[in-house]
């Protein structure tokens, strides 16, 4: 049983931005019944807005821990009080998790590594190197902070297992759980990791996670509900009619019959 079980957004305009987002002027009495839901649509079709919006309404926290005062939602600001939520359990705690975020986490850190070595550079040959890096682990507070959130450093990880290692620091417990376009970072084995995972944390907890994607692999998940939202519209379809399982699965039975028009 999901906790949050249908969502609706009534602005009285239709523009300008967000206002004309499809997903925002179609969103109307979107069910939530299943513990998985999954959002999909070409690019800019609002998908993520709608992500944004509800992770802004339920203030759940995301990677960067700056809160949701940031730039980026300020879309979701101005569409939340058009917002409605209606509830079977009312529950807040979960995740915000987008592809974004982790990249932009990660090349922040390196920047500052990189600054950090510029200043420390008369002390290699005289310092031990260990000493060196414990130094600018400890001066550089973006690090400290991703290691006291998700245990241990995710330079050490490729992009897809770091991504992989926060959700599985995060999705620990019960809660409710909002993943933007997570296949950004994941090879097709590690989506296939990454189900597995969903499938064991729902056999244990009682979560829900809804899922703004565009990869067929994750929509295969057993049981879930899928929103497909395009210019006309947006409604529940099942997964052999999306334009996403139809255009890939068309494509790789016969690559060349549209590889040939290129050139």
């Amino acid at each position: 049983m999901p906790y949050l079980s249908s969502f609706s957004i009534d602005p009285n305009r239709t523009h300008p931005f967000p206002y004309d987002v499809p997903a925002v002027r179609f969103a109307k009495n979107i069910a939530l019944k299943t513990p998985v839901t999954f959002l999909i649509g070409d690019n800019g079709t609002g998908k993520s807005t709608l992500l944004e919006l509800l992770a802004y309404r339920l203030q759940l926290p995301h990677m960067d821990g700056s809160g949701y005062q940031k730039k980026g939602f300020k879309a979701a600001r101005t569409l939340l009080p058009h917002l409605e939520l209606s509830w079977e359990r009312e529950r807040s705690t979960g995740f915000f998790f987008r592809a974004e975020d982790f990249g932009n986490l990660i090349n922040s850190i390196d920047r500052q590594d990189g600054k950090l070595h510029g200043f420390m550079a008369d002390l290699e040959g005289a310092v031990p190197d260990h000493i060196i890096q414990e130094m600018k682990d400890s001066a550089n507070h973006q690090i400290h902070h991703m290691r006291k959130r998700y245990g241990q450093d995710l330079q050490s990880f490729s992009h897809g297992e770091a991504y992989l290692k926060i959700m599985q620091e995060k999705i620990v417990d019960r809660g409710l759980y909002l993943l933007d376009e997570p296949e950004a970072a994941l090879s097709p084995l590690k989506q296939l990791s990454l189900l597995y995972f969903m499938q064991e944390h729902l056999r244990q907890f009682t979560s829900q996670l809804i899922i703004a994607t565009h990869s067929p692999m994750l929509m295969a998940f057993p049981g879930a509900t899928i929103y497909e939202v395009n210019q006309e519209g947006m409604k529940q379809v099942p997964l052999e009619e999306t334009e996403h399982y139809t255009v890939t699965r068309s494509f790789l039975n016969d690559p060349g019959r549209y590889l040939r028009h290129l050139g």
